[in-house]
């Protein structure tokens, strides 16, 4: 039987916090909108402006890095990979919501 990677470990933790940041988020903003009625364009507004931050961060590391003022170098890599599967989840999303419209495009009236 293996033994489970204390690094693992850290990350699954990590992930852990990054998903109970995201349902207070999400409540957060369903308790803001009128009526408890979420609209669409609230969450990607949030949505967009949670992966900008994470790449603003990313590249504040790096930059911290690059220009010598820190050399926290597994911090600058952990946000920049952080930024992008944000990035990268965000395009995914794109691309569903792309298709979800072209079936209904597609659909006769």
């Amino acid at each position: 039987m293996e033994k489970i990677n204390p690094a693992f470990l850290n990350h699954l933790s990590q992930m852990n916090q990054i998903k109970s940041q995201i349902s207070e988020n999400n409540l957060a903003l369903i308790g803001s909108t009128q009526n408890n009625q979420i609209q669409f364009k609230d969450i990607m507004s949030q949505v967009l402006n949670n992966v900008n931050d994470h790449q603003k961060f990313a590249s504040s590391k790096v930059t911290a890095i690059e220009t010598g003022k820190s050399d926290d170098l597994v911090g600058a890599m952990i946000a920049t990979q952080k930024a992008s599967l944000s990035f990268s989840g965000l395009m995914e999303v794109r691309n569903k919501l792309v298709t979800a419209f072209e079936e209904i495009y597609k659909m006769p009236v």
